[in-house]
Protein backbone atom coordinates (compact mmCIF):
# COMPACT_ATOMS: atom_id res chain seq x y z
CA UNK A 1 0.00 0.00 0.00
CA UNK A 2 1.38 3.32 -0.87
CA UNK A 3 1.14 6.51 1.69
CA UNK A 4 -1.34 7.78 -0.74
CA UNK A 5 -3.44 4.62 -0.84
CA UNK A 6 -3.26 4.90 3.09
CA UNK A 7 -4.57 8.29 2.99
CA UNK A 8 -7.68 7.92 1.03
CA UNK A 9 -7.81 4.37 3.43
CA UNK A 10 -7.95 6.53 6.26
CA UNK A 11 -10.26 9.27 4.87
CA UNK A 12 -13.14 6.66 3.68
CA UNK A 13 -12.63 5.18 7.47
CA UNK A 14 -13.72 8.36 8.66
CA UNK A 15 -17.00 8.34 6.31
CA UNK A 16 -17.51 4.69 7.52
CA UNK A 17 -17.61 5.54 11.09
CA UNK A 18 -19.80 8.44 10.66
CA UNK A 19 -22.18 6.29 8.16
CA UNK A 20 -22.73 3.44 10.72
CA UNK A 21 -22.80 5.45 13.64
CA UNK A 22 -26.94 5.30 13.60
CA UNK A 23 -26.28 0.98 12.85
CA UNK A 24 -25.83 0.76 17.11
CA UNK A 25 -26.69 4.08 18.62
CA UNK A 26 -26.01 4.59 22.61
CA UNK A 27 -27.06 1.20 23.44
CA UNK A 28 -26.59 -2.60 22.31
CA UNK A 29 -30.02 -2.18 20.39
CA UNK A 30 -29.83 -2.63 16.74
CA UNK A 31 -30.99 0.41 14.62
CA UNK A 32 -30.72 1.65 11.57
CA UNK A 33 -30.04 -0.74 8.94
CA UNK A 34 -29.28 -3.28 11.42
CA UNK A 35 -32.94 -3.24 12.13
CA UNK A 36 -34.04 -3.71 8.90
CA UNK A 37 -31.98 -7.35 8.93
CA UNK A 38 -34.11 -10.14 8.83
CA UNK A 39 -37.31 -8.04 8.36
CA UNK A 40 -40.10 -10.42 7.42
CA UNK A 41 -38.10 -13.45 6.62
CA UNK A 42 -39.63 -16.91 7.92
CA UNK A 43 -37.12 -18.86 10.27
CA UNK A 44 -35.16 -21.38 7.46
CA UNK A 45 -35.80 -24.86 8.50
CA UNK A 46 -31.95 -26.38 8.20
CA UNK A 47 -32.00 -30.20 7.04
CA UNK A 48 -30.42 -32.75 9.06
CA UNK A 49 -26.80 -32.48 9.30
CA UNK A 50 -23.79 -34.82 10.20
CA UNK A 51 -21.47 -33.69 12.06
CA UNK A 52 -18.71 -34.06 9.66
CA UNK A 53 -20.79 -31.84 6.72
CA UNK A 54 -19.62 -28.78 8.59
CA UNK A 55 -16.48 -26.16 8.79
CA UNK A 56 -17.74 -24.99 12.07
CA UNK A 57 -14.88 -22.43 12.78
CA UNK A 58 -13.37 -19.65 10.19
CA UNK A 59 -10.35 -22.07 10.13
CA UNK A 60 -12.10 -25.12 10.25
CA UNK A 61 -11.55 -26.12 14.58
CA UNK A 62 -10.97 -23.76 17.34
CA UNK A 63 -7.25 -24.99 17.10
CA UNK A 64 -6.98 -23.08 13.61
CA UNK A 65 -5.36 -26.40 12.21
CA UNK A 66 -7.63 -25.94 9.45
CA UNK A 67 -7.76 -29.55 8.97
CA UNK A 68 -11.19 -31.16 7.81
CA UNK A 69 -12.41 -33.37 10.31
CA UNK A 70 -15.41 -36.13 8.78
CA UNK A 71 -14.18 -35.26 4.84
CA UNK A 72 -14.87 -37.82 2.56
CA UNK A 73 -12.62 -36.38 0.04
CA UNK A 74 -9.24 -37.66 -1.12
CA UNK A 75 -7.06 -38.52 -3.44
CA UNK A 76 -9.27 -41.64 -4.59
CA UNK A 77 -12.31 -39.84 -5.14
CA UNK A 78 -10.54 -35.76 -6.17
CA UNK A 79 -11.15 -36.20 -9.66
CA UNK A 80 -14.77 -36.57 -9.12
CA UNK A 81 -15.65 -33.19 -7.75
CA UNK A 82 -18.36 -31.15 -9.71
CA UNK A 83 -19.68 -28.10 -9.43
CA UNK A 84 -22.79 -28.72 -7.50
CA UNK A 85 -24.28 -24.75 -7.26
CA UNK A 86 -23.45 -21.09 -7.48
CA UNK A 87 -24.46 -18.01 -5.82
CA UNK A 88 -23.64 -15.01 -7.61
CA UNK A 89 -23.84 -11.89 -5.37
CA UNK A 90 -25.95 -8.76 -6.39
CA UNK A 91 -26.22 -5.18 -6.12
CA UNK A 92 -23.56 -2.94 -4.91
CA UNK A 93 -21.44 -6.23 -3.19
CA UNK A 94 -21.20 -7.51 -7.36
CA UNK A 95 -19.17 -4.43 -8.08
CA UNK A 96 -16.08 -5.90 -6.34
CA UNK A 97 -13.37 -4.01 -3.83
CA UNK A 98 -10.49 -3.55 -6.93
CA UNK A 99 -7.84 -5.54 -6.37
CA UNK A 100 -9.50 -7.63 -3.77
CA UNK A 101 -12.66 -8.65 -5.24
CA UNK A 102 -15.45 -8.75 -3.42
CA UNK A 103 -15.30 -11.82 -0.92
CA UNK A 104 -11.87 -12.37 1.07
CA UNK A 105 -13.32 -14.70 4.43
CA UNK A 106 -13.63 -17.81 4.99
CA UNK A 107 -17.44 -19.71 4.90
CA UNK A 108 -18.62 -21.02 7.97
CA UNK A 109 -20.82 -24.24 7.53
CA UNK A 110 -22.98 -25.13 10.81
CA UNK A 111 -26.68 -26.57 10.91
CA UNK A 112 -26.89 -27.35 6.86
CA UNK A 113 -26.25 -23.35 6.57
CA UNK A 114 -22.98 -21.48 4.68
CA UNK A 115 -22.73 -18.15 6.25
CA UNK A 116 -19.97 -15.88 5.07
CA UNK A 117 -19.99 -11.94 4.72
CA UNK A 118 -18.18 -10.08 1.81
CA UNK A 119 -15.93 -7.00 2.17
CA UNK A 120 -18.86 -5.07 1.78
CA UNK A 121 -19.96 -6.01 5.14
CA UNK A 122 -22.94 -8.21 3.99
CA UNK A 123 -24.07 -10.95 5.39
CA UNK A 124 -25.55 -14.77 3.85
CA UNK A 125 -27.25 -17.26 5.14
CA UNK A 126 -26.84 -20.53 2.06
CA UNK A 127 -28.56 -23.62 2.33
CA UNK A 128 -25.32 -26.27 2.07
CA UNK A 129 -27.41 -28.61 0.32
CA UNK A 130 -28.14 -26.22 -2.83
CA UNK A 131 -27.08 -22.74 -2.46
CA UNK A 132 -30.17 -21.50 -2.07
CA UNK A 133 -30.45 -17.70 -0.10
CA UNK A 134 -32.23 -18.52 3.20
CA UNK A 135 -31.85 -14.50 4.35
CA UNK A 136 -29.20 -11.75 3.84
CA UNK A 137 -28.44 -8.81 5.95
CA UNK A 138 -27.45 -5.78 3.66
CA UNK A 139 -25.64 -3.11 5.29
CA UNK A 140 -23.87 -2.16 1.37
CA UNK A 141 -21.07 -0.67 3.36
CA UNK A 142 -19.05 0.59 -0.15
CA UNK A 143 -17.42 2.90 2.22
CA UNK A 144 -14.80 -0.14 3.71
CA UNK A 145 -12.23 -1.10 6.24
CA UNK A 146 -9.44 -1.74 3.96
CA UNK A 147 -8.84 -5.13 2.63
CA UNK A 148 -11.07 -7.20 4.81
CA UNK A 149 -10.74 -10.00 5.16
CA UNK A 150 -14.11 -9.87 7.16
CA UNK A 151 -16.17 -12.80 7.70
CA UNK A 152 -18.44 -14.25 10.63
CA UNK A 153 -18.38 -16.78 13.27
CA UNK A 154 -20.90 -18.57 14.74
CA UNK A 155 -21.86 -20.39 17.92
CA UNK A 156 -24.86 -21.63 19.40
CA UNK A 157 -26.87 -20.51 16.55
CA UNK A 158 -26.07 -17.01 16.28
CA UNK A 159 -24.20 -15.93 13.99
CA UNK A 160 -20.92 -12.60 15.05
CA UNK A 161 -19.28 -10.47 12.42
CA UNK A 162 -18.35 -6.61 12.24
CA UNK A 163 -18.51 -3.86 10.02
CA UNK A 164 -16.27 -1.47 10.23
CA UNK A 165 -17.31 0.37 13.38
CA UNK A 166 -19.68 -1.84 14.75
CA UNK A 167 -19.55 -5.52 16.00
CA UNK A 168 -23.02 -7.35 15.72
CA UNK A 169 -25.40 -10.78 16.47
CA UNK A 170 -27.66 -11.90 14.30
CA UNK A 171 -29.97 -14.71 14.40
CA UNK A 172 -28.99 -17.84 12.35
CA UNK A 173 -31.90 -19.05 11.18
CA UNK A 174 -33.98 -15.67 10.47
CA UNK A 175 -30.83 -13.19 9.80
CA UNK A 176 -32.87 -10.80 12.71
CA UNK A 177 -30.57 -8.94 14.56
CA UNK A 178 -30.14 -9.44 18.38
CA UNK A 179 -27.73 -6.97 19.69
CA UNK A 180 -25.05 -4.44 17.99
CA UNK A 181 -22.42 -2.49 19.38
CA UNK A 182 -20.62 0.99 17.78
CA UNK A 183 -18.91 2.07 21.27
CA UNK A 184 -16.06 -0.23 20.99
CA UNK A 185 -13.13 1.73 19.24
CA UNK A 186 -12.11 5.09 19.88
CA UNK A 187 -10.40 7.72 17.90
CA UNK A 188 -7.26 6.48 16.81
CA UNK A 189 -8.02 2.96 17.59
CA UNK A 190 -8.94 1.56 13.62
CA UNK A 191 -11.34 0.06 12.31
CA UNK A 192 -12.45 -3.93 12.00
CA UNK A 193 -11.77 -6.13 9.09
CA UNK A 194 -11.01 -9.44 10.84
CA UNK A 195 -12.94 -12.53 11.14
CA UNK A 196 -14.11 -13.15 15.17
CA UNK A 197 -13.28 -16.44 16.90
CA UNK A 198 -16.42 -17.11 19.57
CA UNK A 199 -16.21 -19.93 22.43
CA UNK A 200 -16.74 -19.79 25.68
CA UNK A 201 -19.25 -17.13 25.90
CA UNK A 202 -16.76 -14.34 24.54
CA UNK A 203 -16.57 -12.91 21.02
CA UNK A 204 -12.71 -12.39 20.25
CA UNK A 205 -11.60 -9.78 17.54
CA UNK A 206 -9.31 -6.58 16.63
CA UNK A 207 -9.30 -3.90 15.11
CA UNK A 208 -6.86 -2.78 11.84
CA UNK A 209 -4.20 -0.38 11.31
CA UNK A 210 -4.72 1.87 14.73
CA UNK A 211 -2.93 4.99 14.56
CA UNK A 212 -3.30 6.58 18.25
CA UNK A 213 -0.31 6.04 20.80
CA UNK A 214 -1.85 2.55 21.11
CA UNK A 215 -2.24 1.24 17.86
CA UNK A 216 -4.70 -1.74 16.44
CA UNK A 217 -6.76 -3.04 19.32
CA UNK A 218 -7.59 -6.20 20.68
CA UNK A 219 -11.00 -6.78 22.15
CA UNK A 220 -13.18 -9.78 23.95
CA UNK A 221 -17.01 -9.05 24.04
CA UNK A 222 -20.03 -11.11 25.95
CA UNK A 223 -21.00 -12.68 23.45
CA UNK A 224 -24.70 -12.53 25.08
CA UNK A 225 -25.32 -8.69 24.57
CA UNK A 226 -22.08 -7.27 23.05
CA UNK A 227 -20.71 -5.59 26.24
CA UNK A 228 -17.24 -4.69 26.36
CA UNK A 229 -15.02 -7.00 28.66
CA UNK A 230 -11.35 -6.23 27.92
CA UNK A 231 -9.02 -4.23 25.40
CA UNK A 232 -5.29 -5.00 24.75
CA UNK A 233 -3.25 -1.94 22.98
CA UNK A 234 -1.13 -4.11 20.43
CA UNK A 235 1.35 -0.76 20.58
CA UNK A 236 3.26 0.60 23.28
CA UNK A 237 4.76 4.30 23.33
CA UNK A 238 5.85 6.44 20.42
CA UNK A 239 5.64 5.06 17.17
CA UNK A 240 8.24 6.51 14.88
CA UNK A 241 6.98 7.57 11.57
CA UNK A 242 3.23 6.45 12.21
CA UNK A 243 2.23 9.97 13.37
CA UNK A 244 3.97 11.75 10.56
CA UNK A 245 2.53 9.43 8.01
CA UNK A 246 -1.13 9.05 9.11
CA UNK A 247 -1.67 6.60 9.00
CA UNK A 248 -2.10 3.28 11.44
CA UNK A 249 -0.03 0.48 13.13
CA UNK A 250 -0.55 -2.93 14.95
CA UNK A 251 -3.67 -4.80 15.22
CA UNK A 252 -4.59 -7.75 13.92
CA UNK A 253 -6.78 -9.18 10.83
CA UNK A 254 -6.97 -12.74 10.96
CA UNK A 255 -8.72 -15.17 13.54
CA UNK A 256 -6.89 -15.39 16.48
CA UNK A 257 -6.60 -18.54 18.93
CA UNK A 258 -8.34 -19.73 21.40
CA UNK A 259 -6.42 -22.65 23.38
CA UNK A 260 -7.53 -25.10 26.66
CA UNK A 261 -5.26 -23.30 28.70
CA UNK A 262 -7.19 -19.87 29.08
CA UNK A 263 -5.37 -18.17 26.65
CA UNK A 264 -6.07 -16.13 23.34
CA UNK A 265 -3.16 -16.03 21.14
CA UNK A 266 -2.95 -12.88 18.28
CA UNK A 267 -0.87 -12.67 15.48
CA UNK A 268 -0.39 -8.68 15.15
CA UNK A 269 0.42 -6.33 12.28
CA UNK A 270 3.33 -4.04 11.72
CA UNK A 271 4.13 -0.76 12.97
CA UNK A 272 3.80 0.79 9.31
CA UNK A 273 7.35 3.14 9.39
CA UNK A 274 9.60 4.23 6.90
CA UNK A 275 13.15 2.43 6.51
CA UNK A 276 14.49 6.12 7.20
CA UNK A 277 12.33 6.59 10.79
CA UNK A 278 14.01 2.71 11.03
CA UNK A 279 17.38 4.02 10.66
CA UNK A 280 17.63 7.21 12.44
CA UNK A 281 14.78 6.42 15.55
CA UNK A 282 15.44 2.52 15.60
CA UNK A 283 12.84 0.80 18.25
CA UNK A 284 11.49 -2.81 18.85
CA UNK A 285 7.80 -1.38 18.68
CA UNK A 286 6.19 -3.97 20.31
CA UNK A 287 3.87 -5.64 19.84
CA UNK A 288 3.75 -5.66 16.49
CA UNK A 289 4.83 -8.35 14.10
CA UNK A 290 4.39 -10.84 16.94
CA UNK A 291 2.38 -13.43 18.41
CA UNK A 292 0.82 -12.33 21.78
CA UNK A 293 -0.65 -14.42 23.71
CA UNK A 294 -3.26 -13.15 26.81
CA UNK A 295 -5.52 -14.71 29.48
CA UNK A 296 -8.83 -15.14 27.59
CA UNK A 297 -10.70 -13.96 30.36
CA UNK A 298 -9.07 -10.61 31.43
CA UNK A 299 -6.74 -9.83 28.58
CA UNK A 300 -3.87 -9.23 30.55
CA UNK A 301 -0.60 -10.65 28.80
CA UNK A 302 0.71 -13.90 29.52
CA UNK A 303 3.98 -13.80 26.95
CA UNK A 304 4.40 -12.46 23.52
CA UNK A 305 7.26 -13.62 20.72
CA UNK A 306 8.46 -10.73 18.24
CA UNK A 307 9.18 -12.08 14.80
CA UNK A 308 10.63 -8.73 12.73
CA UNK A 309 11.90 -6.17 15.88
CA UNK A 310 11.82 -2.22 14.49
CA UNK A 311 10.06 -3.84 11.02
CA UNK A 312 9.97 -1.08 7.92
CA UNK A 313 9.07 -3.60 5.05
CA UNK A 314 4.81 -3.73 5.88
CA UNK A 315 5.43 -7.51 7.10
CA UNK A 316 3.11 -8.77 9.55
CA UNK A 317 3.09 -11.43 11.34
CA UNK A 318 -0.95 -11.63 11.12
CA UNK A 319 -1.42 -15.58 10.22
CA UNK A 320 -3.76 -17.16 12.71
CA UNK A 321 -1.77 -19.11 15.67
CA UNK A 322 -2.34 -22.99 15.22
CA UNK A 323 -2.19 -24.89 18.27
CA UNK A 324 -1.04 -28.17 18.28
CA UNK A 325 1.80 -30.59 20.43
CA UNK A 326 4.91 -31.88 19.59
CA UNK A 327 6.25 -35.10 21.58
CA UNK A 328 3.51 -34.06 23.91
CA UNK A 329 4.55 -30.13 24.24
CA UNK A 330 1.70 -28.02 23.97
CA UNK A 331 2.95 -25.45 20.55
CA UNK A 332 1.83 -22.62 18.97
CA UNK A 333 2.57 -21.71 15.18
CA UNK A 334 2.78 -18.73 13.49
CA UNK A 335 3.73 -16.67 10.45
CA UNK A 336 3.44 -13.64 8.34
CA UNK A 337 4.50 -12.22 5.62
CA UNK A 338 8.14 -12.06 6.64
CA UNK A 339 8.21 -15.46 4.90
CA UNK A 340 8.99 -17.39 7.99
CA UNK A 341 7.11 -19.91 10.45
CA UNK A 342 8.18 -20.27 14.32
CA UNK A 343 6.74 -22.83 16.82
CA UNK A 344 6.81 -21.54 20.26
CA UNK A 345 6.35 -23.12 23.51
CA UNK A 346 2.55 -22.43 24.67
CA UNK A 347 3.07 -21.94 28.22
CA UNK A 348 6.09 -19.53 27.93
CA UNK A 349 6.12 -18.00 24.35
CA UNK A 350 9.82 -18.99 24.00
CA UNK A 351 10.67 -20.22 20.21
CA UNK A 352 11.41 -23.94 19.37
CA UNK A 353 12.26 -23.38 16.04
CA UNK A 354 12.13 -21.07 12.52
CA UNK A 355 11.82 -21.79 9.20
CA UNK A 356 12.54 -19.38 6.27
CA UNK A 357 10.00 -20.55 3.21
CA UNK A 358 9.76 -19.55 -0.15
CA UNK A 359 12.16 -17.08 -1.82
CA UNK A 360 14.09 -14.75 0.02
CA UNK A 361 17.49 -12.31 -0.57
CA UNK A 362 20.32 -11.36 1.35
CA UNK A 363 17.55 -8.77 3.02
CA UNK A 364 15.74 -10.56 5.95
CA UNK A 365 17.97 -8.64 8.56
CA UNK A 366 17.92 -4.99 7.52
CA UNK A 367 15.39 -4.11 10.39
CA UNK A 368 17.68 -5.61 12.91
CA UNK A 369 20.56 -4.51 11.56
CA UNK A 370 19.19 -0.54 12.16
CA UNK A 371 18.34 -1.94 15.64
CA UNK A 372 21.17 -2.73 16.41
CA UNK A 373 23.61 -0.32 14.59
CA UNK A 374 25.37 -2.85 12.49
CA UNK A 375 23.88 -2.35 9.12
CA UNK A 376 23.74 0.20 6.09
CA UNK A 377 20.77 0.93 3.67
CA UNK A 378 21.06 2.59 0.62
CA UNK A 379 17.71 3.30 -1.79
CA UNK A 380 17.20 1.32 -4.25
CA UNK A 381 17.01 -1.80 -2.87
CA UNK A 382 14.50 -5.15 -3.39
CA UNK A 383 13.06 -6.90 -0.96
CA UNK A 384 11.84 -10.36 -1.13
CA UNK A 385 9.34 -11.87 0.21
CA UNK A 386 7.96 -8.03 -0.64
CA UNK A 387 5.23 -6.76 1.59
CA UNK A 388 2.33 -8.64 -0.79
CA UNK A 389 4.50 -11.81 -0.32
CA UNK A 390 6.01 -14.63 2.15
CA UNK A 391 2.65 -16.03 3.98
CA UNK A 392 0.42 -14.06 3.74
CA UNK A 393 -3.02 -16.61 4.43
CA UNK A 394 -3.54 -19.14 7.09
CA UNK A 395 -1.47 -22.06 7.66
CA UNK A 396 -2.71 -25.88 8.00
CA UNK A 397 -1.34 -28.62 10.57
CA UNK A 398 -1.91 -32.11 10.18
CA UNK A 399 -0.11 -35.42 11.26
CA UNK A 400 3.38 -34.33 11.83
CA UNK A 401 3.25 -31.52 9.12
CA UNK A 402 2.36 -28.00 8.99
CA UNK A 403 1.12 -26.90 5.64
CA UNK A 404 1.47 -23.53 4.20
CA UNK A 405 1.50 -21.20 1.01
CA UNK A 406 3.86 -18.58 0.03
CA UNK A 407 3.80 -15.34 -2.21
CA UNK A 408 7.10 -15.07 -3.92
CA UNK A 409 6.65 -11.26 -5.29
CA UNK A 410 9.85 -9.19 -5.17
CA UNK A 411 9.28 -5.03 -4.67
CA UNK A 412 11.76 -2.78 -4.75
CA UNK A 413 12.03 0.57 -2.38
CA UNK A 414 13.18 3.92 -4.69
CA UNK A 415 13.77 5.57 -1.88
CA UNK A 416 14.10 5.77 1.92
CA UNK A 417 10.88 7.90 3.22
CA UNK A 418 7.80 5.41 2.16
CA UNK A 419 6.72 3.27 4.25
CA UNK A 420 6.01 0.28 1.37
CA UNK A 421 8.27 -0.18 -1.42
CA UNK A 422 6.70 1.75 -4.70
CA UNK A 423 8.75 0.18 -7.63
CA UNK A 424 6.51 -2.17 -9.77
CA UNK A 425 6.65 -6.05 -8.78
CA UNK A 426 8.98 -8.51 -10.50
CA UNK A 427 7.44 -11.65 -11.43
CA UNK A 428 4.68 -12.67 -9.41
CA UNK A 429 4.88 -16.71 -8.30
CA UNK A 430 4.27 -19.29 -5.38
CA UNK A 431 5.10 -22.16 -3.56
CA UNK A 432 3.44 -24.78 -1.62
CA UNK A 433 5.69 -26.14 1.49
CA UNK A 434 5.60 -28.88 3.95
CA UNK A 435 7.45 -28.83 7.42
CA UNK A 436 8.10 -31.15 10.05
CA UNK A 437 6.50 -29.96 13.11
CA UNK A 438 9.68 -31.88 15.51
CA UNK A 439 12.08 -29.79 13.63
CA UNK A 440 10.75 -26.99 10.96
CA UNK A 441 12.81 -28.97 8.47
CA UNK A 442 11.37 -28.84 4.98
CA UNK A 443 9.63 -31.94 3.40
CA UNK A 444 8.98 -30.73 0.20
CA UNK A 445 8.03 -27.80 -1.92
CA UNK A 446 6.26 -26.98 -4.99
CA UNK A 447 6.28 -24.41 -7.50
CA UNK A 448 3.13 -23.02 -8.74
CA UNK A 449 2.27 -20.44 -11.78
CA UNK A 450 -0.04 -17.93 -10.05
CA UNK A 451 -0.32 -16.45 -6.32
CA UNK A 452 -1.62 -19.38 -3.87
CA UNK A 453 -3.73 -16.99 -1.88
CA UNK A 454 -6.41 -19.72 -1.24
CA UNK A 455 -4.71 -20.24 2.25
CA UNK A 456 -3.59 -24.34 3.03
CA UNK A 457 -6.85 -26.63 3.77
CA UNK A 458 -6.10 -30.30 4.65
CA UNK A 459 -8.22 -32.99 3.76
CA UNK A 460 -7.24 -36.61 4.24
CA UNK A 461 -3.93 -36.96 1.92
CA UNK A 462 -5.15 -33.61 0.19
CA UNK A 463 -3.85 -30.31 0.74
CA UNK A 464 -6.11 -27.85 -1.26
CA UNK A 465 -5.54 -24.09 -2.16
CA UNK A 466 -6.59 -21.57 -4.71
CA UNK A 467 -4.52 -19.15 -7.27
CA UNK A 468 -5.22 -15.95 -7.71
CA UNK A 469 -6.29 -16.31 -11.57
CA UNK A 470 -9.25 -18.62 -10.28
CA UNK A 471 -7.74 -22.12 -10.38
CA UNK A 472 -9.05 -24.81 -7.25
CA UNK A 473 -5.70 -27.20 -6.83
CA UNK A 474 -5.15 -29.99 -4.80
CA UNK A 475 -1.85 -31.63 -3.71
CA UNK A 476 -0.74 -35.00 -2.15
CA UNK A 477 -0.06 -34.59 1.33
CA UNK A 478 2.79 -36.81 1.29
CA UNK A 479 5.01 -35.54 -2.23
CA UNK A 480 3.57 -32.04 -2.65
CA UNK A 481 2.38 -33.93 -6.09
CA UNK A 482 -0.42 -31.88 -8.24
CA UNK A 483 -3.20 -34.13 -8.22
CA UNK A 484 -5.96 -31.99 -9.03
CA UNK A 485 -6.46 -28.89 -10.52
CA UNK A 486 -9.98 -27.08 -11.47
CA UNK A 487 -11.07 -23.69 -13.18
CA UNK A 488 -12.93 -21.69 -10.99
CA UNK A 489 -15.73 -19.33 -12.79
CA UNK A 490 -13.82 -16.03 -12.05
CA UNK A 491 -10.82 -15.19 -9.89
CA UNK A 492 -10.30 -15.31 -6.59
CA UNK A 493 -8.90 -14.40 -2.91
CA UNK A 494 -10.16 -16.02 -0.60
CA UNK A 495 -9.75 -19.27 1.64
CA UNK A 496 -12.22 -22.51 1.39
CA UNK A 497 -14.42 -24.23 3.78
CA UNK A 498 -14.86 -28.20 3.51
CA UNK A 499 -17.56 -29.66 4.58
CA UNK A 500 -17.81 -33.61 4.26
CA UNK A 501 -18.27 -34.26 0.55
CA UNK A 502 -18.24 -30.74 -0.18
CA UNK A 503 -15.68 -28.00 -1.45
CA UNK A 504 -17.23 -24.49 -1.05
CA UNK A 505 -15.33 -21.94 -2.87
CA UNK A 506 -15.41 -18.01 -2.43
CA UNK A 507 -14.68 -16.59 -5.93
CA UNK A 508 -14.67 -12.96 -5.08
CA UNK A 509 -13.95 -12.06 -8.85
CA UNK A 510 -10.77 -9.30 -8.76
CA UNK A 511 -12.36 -6.74 -11.34
CA UNK A 512 -8.39 -5.66 -11.81
CA UNK A 513 -7.00 -9.26 -12.75
CA UNK A 514 -6.80 -11.57 -15.35
CA UNK A 515 -9.80 -13.84 -15.10
CA UNK A 516 -12.03 -11.45 -13.14
CA UNK A 517 -15.34 -11.72 -13.00
CA UNK A 518 -18.78 -11.99 -11.44
CA UNK A 519 -18.14 -12.35 -7.70
CA UNK A 520 -19.98 -15.47 -6.27
CA UNK A 521 -19.43 -18.84 -4.52
CA UNK A 522 -19.05 -21.87 -6.03
CA UNK A 523 -19.73 -25.96 -4.18
CA UNK A 524 -18.08 -28.70 -5.68
CA UNK A 525 -19.42 -32.37 -4.35
CA UNK A 526 -18.45 -35.53 -5.23
CA UNK A 527 -20.36 -37.23 -7.30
Amino acid sequence: MKASDARGWLAVASAAALLLAACGGSSNKPTGALAACGSGAKAASAPSQAASESWPYPNGDVANTRNAAGSTISSANVSRLAQAWTFKLTGKAAVGVRPYGSLAANPVVQNGFVYLQDLDSNVYALALSTGKLEWECRLDMQVRSGPGPNGVAVADGVVYGASPTTVFALNGATGRAIWANSKLLTAGEGTFGIQPQVTNGRVYLASQYGSGSGGGVLLALKASNGALLWKFNTTVGPEPGVQALGVGAGGAWETPLVSGDGSVTYGIGNPYQTPAAAISKPARLLYTDSAVNLDAATGKLRWYYQGVPNDFKDYDMQASPISTSVNGTPVVLGSGKMGYVYEMNAETGKLIWKTAVGEHNSHDNDSLDALEHTGTLKAPFTILPGSLGGVLTNMAVAGNSVYLVTLDVPLTYTNLTEPTPTAAPGTATGEVEALNLATGKLQWDTEVPELPVGAATVSNDLIFTTLYNGVLIALDRNTGAIVYRHQLPTSTNAPIAIAGNTVIVPAGGSLTRAGGGHPQVVAYTLR
